[in-house]
């Protein structure tokens, strides 16, 4: 009986990863592959000349990232299916309780690969993740950010410097629109007078998130996140420490048939959390301990659905560091900002084609800037 089941269980992966979008189920278990296929043309115009190919801004926008090389020509195209992915998910009831797991992957963020020959890419955890009832462990979106609020861009992030953006392994339990989390820990701070950021993952106190979830009678929907941290630095001689904190709102209001997202984002020390890590959590001072950093971001963006099948989206993003110059020096990232407007058609509701025009500006405190002109050109099928 044992040897049946497992053989009963074989065949249903087969069926689901030769299946896409199929569900099939086990006895009590159902299985679900999915993903999607993404290919990008990308054209962009770097104010100060390219980076590299293969070199992270070249993939998606990355503030921070943009300032390109002096020397490079500015000018330069780049073709790309990295964003593509996949995930398989089992879900189970097991005597009254609710047991669930899911893995994805995509080929996005390395630089393992060439475009002389194979364009090969390693692929990469995205998500993996156990559900049992109300706990969720694993590799997942941070509790302090929501997905669900991202606007719908070409651009891998889209509003990349306006709201939190990370995945990291967690453990979570909700309660109804509740949610408590302890996240990994992870410290990024600048040198006293500037330098290569140092990062740091001692310490023995995690990161605290609490979330809230709620609804409105007209179907908006709207998220409150707290967060609490230990900044850590035990390395090098160093052994300092410091709290950071932060306070994320975010809200998805339908108007009709379009909607508009918003994320607001405010706090000190939050690093890593923001924007990509554009700026650190905090500096050292004379004395070799941690100073918070304070920071603020959002975005707001407005989709427009013109019929059934076309629609765009219009989107503004920015982001403020708030750095003590006398500490950090001038060559740290100030502010940051980008604007998206995109035009998409989905001829059949799995594939979308679109074109997304998009402008970027980083300023570092010195003064220091760099632009970013890009039009994406995208065919998306999902699985």
């Amino acid at each position: 009986m044992f040897s049946g089941k497992l053989s009963l269980i074989g065949t249903a992966v087969v069926v689901a990863l030769s299946a896409p979008c199929m569900n099939v189920q086990a006895g009590d278990t159902e299985f679900k592959f999915g993903g999607y296929v993404k290919t990008d043309v990308m054209f962009s115009d770097y104010s100060n000349g390219a980076p590299g190919s293969g070199y992270i801004s070249r993939q998606f926008y990355v503030p921070g990232t943009i300032y390109g090389v002096e020397g490079n020509g500015e000018q330069v195209v780049d073709f790309q299916a990295r964003e593509s992915r996949f995930n398989f998910k089992t879900s189970t009831d097991i005597d009254g309780h609710k047991l669930s797991g899911f893995i994805e992957l995509d080929f996005m963020t390395h630089a393992d690969g060439n475009e002389r020959v194979s364009n090969s890419y390693s692929p990469r955890i995205r998500h993996a993740i156990v559900n049992f009832d109300n706990w969720t462990v694993g590799q997942t979106w941070s509790t302090f950010q929501n997905p669900g609020a991202l606007p719908e861009n070409l651009d891998f992030v889209g509003a990349a410097e306006g709201t939190p953006f990370v995945r990291q392994s967690l453990v979570r339990y909700t309660n109804g629109g509740f949610q408590f989390a302890v996240e990994t820990p992870e410290t990024t701070v600048t040198p006293f007078g500037g330098g290569a950021r140092i990062t740091s993952g001692s310490g023995m106190v995690p990161d605290f998130v609490a979330r809230y979830n709620f609804k409105t009678q007209g179907g908006a929907k709207f998220t409150i996140a707290g967060l609490a941290r230990q900044l850590n630095i035990e390395k090098g001689g160093l052994d300092t420490q410091e709290m950071g904190y932060g306070v994320s709102a975010t809200g998805v209001i339908p108007v009709g048939s379009d909607d508009i997202k918003l994320s607001a984002t405010v706090g000190d020390g939050m690093g890593r959390y923001m924007a990509l890590n554009y700026a650190n959590a905090g500096v050292l001072n004379s004395d070799g301990d941690i100073e918070t950093i304070s920071s603020y971001g959002g975005f707001a963006s407005y989709r427009h659905w013109w019929n059934d099948k076309w629609r765009s989206s219009f989107t503004v993003s920015g982001f403020k560091a708030d750095n003590d110059v006398a500490l950090t020096g001038g060559s740290v990232n100030e502010e940051s900002y980008s604007g998206y407007v995109n035009l998409l058609y989905s001829p059949v509701k799995p594939m979308t084609v679109g074109v997304e025009y998009m402008y970027a500006e980083n300023t570092k405190q010195n003064g220091d800037k760099g632009e970013l002109n890009r039009v994406i050109f995208s065919v998306k099928y999902v699985l």
